[in-house]
C-alpha cells in the first residue's frame, strides 16, 4: 500500500453506533411526525452535540477548502480490499468493544442486496459505500465524515435533522446563502450542488470513473436524509436526479437495517467479492 496514514483523530469513531442508531430510529418507516420530534427530544447528548457541532462549522468555505484538499485524489493508491483493511484499523483502536469489523459492516450491507437479487454493481456499491470513512485516519473530526448531508450556499432546510443548530452557522450573515436557491440556479441538478463535507461526496468521487451513475448517486446521497426521505429541496433538483431517486431510496433500507443481520462469514465469501472487485476495479485506483 503506497498510502501514509497521519495520527488517527482523537475521536476516532466513538459517534458512530450513536449515530447510525439515531438514523436507523429516525427514518423508520411509518413512524409519525410526532414519533419524530419525541426521537429528537430524547435523543442520547452526543448525537445532539455532533450535529450542534456539524451545523455550526459546516460552512461553504469549509466545504471548498475539502473538496479542494481531497477530491484531486493526492493521497496515494490502494485497492479496494487495502482500502477496507485500512479502515479497519480506525475502528479496531476507536472501539476496541465491538466484535464487527468495518470489512464485516461492509459485507452485511452488501449481502443483504445480493440476497435480493440486485445487480452485481449495486452489491458493490454495498461494499464499498463506507470506505470514505476512511478520512477519519487522515484526521478530519467526525462532524466532517458522517452524519445526515444538505446543500451549502443556500438557505437551510427544516427538514434537516436538528435544524435549529444551524443559528450558530456564519453562513447566516452571507445574503447570497440565505435565499432558497442561494448561488445556485432553479433546478440546477445536484451535480452542480456543493454539499456538507462528508465520506459521502468523497467516496463518490473515488469511485467515479467505475461504477454506473445509479451506483454513484447512492454513494454520494446515502446520507441525505433530507431529499431523499423527506423530499426536501425539490427547486434544486432536475429531471435525472429524479430519475435516479428511486435508486437512493432502493439502497437506503440495506444501510439502514443490514447492521443487525448474522456476522458474516469473510473466508467463505472473499472469493465472491475478488471476483466482483476485479470486475469493476483495476488493482489500485488513487485516493
Amino acid at each position: 500500500m503506497t498510502m501514509m496514514a497521519s495520527a488517527v483523530a482523537e475521536d476516532g469513531l466513538e459517534i458512530e453506533d450513536s449515530w447510525s442508531d439515531f438514523v436507523a430510529g429516525r427514518y423508520k418507516e411509518g413512524k409519525s411526525e410526532t414519533e419524530f420530534r419525541n426521537y429528537d427530544a430524547t435523543v442520547v447528548p452526543t448525537v445532539a452535540q455532533f450535529y450542534k457541532t456539524n451545523h455550526q462549522y459546516q460552512t461553504y468555505d469549509f466545504v471548498m477548502a475539502k473538496e479542494k484538499q481531497y477530491l484531486s485524489l493526492n493521497k496515494g493508491k490502494m485497492s479496494i480490499w487495502e482500502a477496507a483493511e485500512f479502515l479497519n484499523t480506525l475502528v479496531d483502536e476507536s472501539d476496541p468493544d465491538t466484535d464487527l469489523t468495518q470489512i464485516e459492516h461492509l459485507l452485511q450491507t452488501s449481502e443483504a442486496i445480493r440476497r435480493d437479487g440486485h445487480p452485481r454493481w449495486m452489491v458493490l456499491a454495498g461494499f464499498v459505500h463506507d470506505l470514505g470513512k476512511v478520512l477519519c485516519l487522515w484526521g478530519e473530526p467526525q462532524w466532517a465524515v458522517v452524519g445526515d448531508t444538505f446543500p451549502v450556499g443556500c438557505a437551510y432546510s427544516s427538514k434537516v435533522v436538528f435544524p435549529e443548530y444551524f443559528a450558530a452557522n456564519t453562513d447566516n450573515l452571507v445574503r447570497k446563502y440565505r435565499s432558497e436557491c442561494g448561488i445556485y440556479e432553479p433546478n440546477c441538478g445536484l451535480r452542480n450542488v456543493h454539499m456538507s463535507w462528508g465520506h459521502d461526496t468523497y467516496i463518490g468521487h473515488v469511485m467515479r470513473n467505475y461504477l454506473p451513475e445509479e451506483a454513484l448517486y447512492m454513494l454520494r446521497y446515502h446520507s441525505f436524509y433530507a431529499w431523499h426521505q423527506q423530499g426536501a429541496y425539490q427547486h434544486l433538483l432536475d429531471d435525472h436526479d429524479r430519475k435516479m431517486l428511486p435508486w437512493v431510496q432502493k439502497f437506503n433500507p440495506y444501510d439502514l437495517y443490514s447492521k443487525g443481520l448474522a456476522k458474516p462469514d469473510f473466508k467463505e465469501l472473499k472469493p465472491y467479492y475478488d471476483d466482483l472487485i476485479n470486475e469493476f476495479f483495476p488493482a489500485q485506483i488513487e485516493w
